[in-house]
Order: structure tokens, then sequence, then C-alpha cells
């Protein structure tokens, strides 16, 4: 967890929400008193490969070693 007062965060903010989305927690405090936190909005949906996560570690199914990145097909 990343400790800051209002006037750090104001002048770091895209720092701060760069480590927000990478998982970590920011605690913002006033004179050393707790008032907020910020934390990483949940995702709607997992990701493909963690929704399959749990039939792979059961042994229904092998996920791939290596991930492809396609292009969409052109309408």
């Amino acid at each position: 967890m990343i400790t800051t007062e209002p006037k750090n965060l104001k002048h770091h903010l895209s720092r701060y929400l760069l480590r927000v989305r990478r998982g970590e927690e920011v605690l913002i405090t006033v004179d050393g008193e707790p008032v907020a936190r910020i934390v990483r909005e949940p995702r709607k949906t997992l990701p493909l490969r963690e929704r399959l996560a749990p039939l792979a570690a059961n042994g229904l199914i092998e996920l791939p070693s290596v991930t492809l990145h396609r292009k969409s097909a052109e309408p």
C-alpha cells in the first residue's frame, strides 16, 4: 500500500493511477490521518485465460503455451 498526502497525489496522479492499475492501493492521509483509499475497480469480465484456468487446473483442457494476438477481421 502506498501512502500519500493530497498535494503529492495531485502532482503525481498519473503515476499513482498506473500503480493502482497494477493492483496496488493508495491511502490518502491528511496530517498523518487516513481519509481516503484508491483501489482498482473490479473487472466486469475476466479474460478468457483466467476463465479457463480452473478447467486447466483440473486437467480437463490444456491451455496453449503461446498467446496469439490476432487482428480483428475487416468488415
